[in-house]
């Protein structure tokens, strides 16, 4: 019965001319209140694993790299907490935007480095080198956000210096 109102109403023809993204998109459209419980789930789960790392930072041995693991994987996780907000695509779409597209390459190839120095390299200094780089590249993304901002910034340093 379904099938036939959907073939009488037209909607048949209307499915199959949209595209993989659009019919994905109208499978995944969440709730506002969804949208905010999901946003803050990870923003939370972000928060909780970058502390985390920080308190393992002090055990031996091993403290080192349970740091940068949950560091890096706390990052991701704010990170992805923001698509909750916009939708996946539109996050994507804002992060490859001229003015964030440096900041974004930067930040995404910091997580990765830090990951290779730790698993792949076992080089630690480098490691704690590129957690720093990522804590410099998420904060200079984040401040993207914030209209003029970065501007600020590069004028007071330039003062500065």
């Amino acid at each position: 019965m379904d099938k036939l109102k959907s073939v009488l109403s037209g909607e048949e023809a209307r499915a199959e001319n949209r595209t993989v993204a659009q019919t994905v998109n109208e499978a995944s459209t969440l709730g506002w209140g969804t949208r905010m419980k999901g946003f803050v789930a990870c923003f939370v789960v972000g928060g909780v694993c970058a502390v985390l790392g920080v308190c393992l930072l002090f055990l031996p041995k091993i403290g080192i790299i349970l740091f940068i693991v949950f560091y890096t994987f706390g990052n991701l996780c704010t990170l992805f907490s923001t698509m909750f907000l916009m939708g996946p695509m539109k996050q994507v779409k804002r992060m490859c935007d001229k003015t964030r597209a440096l900041a974004t390459t930067l930040m995404i190839t910091c997580l990765v480095l830090t990951l290779c120095a730790v698993f792949w390299w076992k080089n630690f200094g480098l490691a704690l080198l590129f957690v720093i780089l990522q804590v410099l590249s998420f904060a200079w993304y984040s401040l993207s956000y914030i209209p003029f901002v970065r501007d600020a910034i590069l004028k007071l340093l330039s003062v500065c210096i």
